[in-house]
């Protein structure tokens, strides 16, 4: 993939996956077995409140990631759900609040995520006052069930306030329903555990649900992407700006590219693209900032 002028190998991964550990259907083998045979490249353990030994795990190709999901206290007396990745096999289960949780994943090298906060019910607000969280869920399949599954709004409630925060898709896997629904394509130069997590702490990377990316620019004031066919493009920034390169609903008529001229009118906070197929599917770029707009 051309990546805002790099060349760099995409990854299929699914970064939120429960196993017979906790409350999964399958046991950690049969997990990976699954994945690798429908195309993944990277799988994450994140079993609540305990790590897997991945190690010791056949990943027959697949880059294993050790990760957790964390429930410490949270405002309103409702538990945060904390996704956490690249922490170490012996990383703990419990902690007493979010920040604590927060603090020792980045202590120990890792990466957190505030996972599928809709679900939840926690607002872009509370998510906020949580320091050294990189991210969020923009799609979670297994939330989908009661109308929770997207959180975009909410992402762009944190952007708007001029706080950087990428967003992952991700299965949240439990079951066989739950499976192939979303994922997150890292854009690495391998698929190492060193460069993925790399990679998703500078923010190479894109979520989906099914459209691809192929390229990504945004040089001297022009924004342009490429990618698989798509009934409409959208270019979000701050507040009510934003630039749509829509498609009209007739069949057979798609887009694959999209370019925008913001010479003349200049991102405020940031941007990142959106795309939608016609069956619904979407994809999504990680932010550009432009904190000093």
């Amino acid at each position: 993939m051309d990546f805002y002028g790099r060349r760099l190998h995409s990854y299929k991964a699914n970064l939120h996956t429960h196993s017979t550990l906790s409350d999964g259907e399958f046991p950690p083998q049969e997990v990976i077995r699954l994945y690798r045979e429908h195309g993944y490249s990277v799988l994450a353990f994140t079993d609540h409140r305990k790590t897997n030994p991945v190690s010791g795990y056949d990943g027959g190709g697949l880059t294993l990631l050790s990760g957790i999901e964390l429930h410490p206290n949270g405002p309103r007396g409702i538990r945060w759900h904390l996704l956490a990745l690249g922490v170490p096999e012996s990383f703990p289960g419990e902690f007493e609040s979010g920040q604590q949780a927060v603090d020792a994943v980045n202590a120990a090298g890792g990466i957190v995520f505030a996972a599928h906060p809709y679900w939840c019910g926690f607002t872009s607000a509370e998510v906020m006052t949580l320091s050294g969280v990189c991210g969020t869920e923009v799609y979670n399949t297994s939330t989908r069930y009661i109308g929770k599954a997207y959180n975009m709004q909410l992402w762009d409630e944190i952007l708007d306030a001029g706080k950087r925060c990428t967003a992952l898709a991700v299965d949240d896997m439990h079951r066989t329903s739950d499976l192939f629904r979303g994922w997150t394509m890292i854009c690495a130069e391998n698929n190492t555990p060193q460069a993925l997590l790399a990679a998703l702490k500078a923010g190479d990377f894109y979520a989906s649900q099914g459209p691809e990316f192929h390229r990504l620019s945004y040089k001297d004031g022009i924004f342009e992407a490429e990618f698989t066919p798509c009934a409409e493009a959208i270019l979000l920034t701050s507040q009510a700006r934003g630039y749509c390169g829509r498609v009209p609903d007739s069949p057979g008529t798609e887009t694959t590219s999209l370019r925008v001229d913001l010479r003349d009118r200049p991102p405020q906070r940031y941007l990142r693209c959106q795309l939608r197929d016609r069956d619904g599917n979407y994809a999504w770029s990680m932010p550009l900032y432009f904190m000093n707009k």
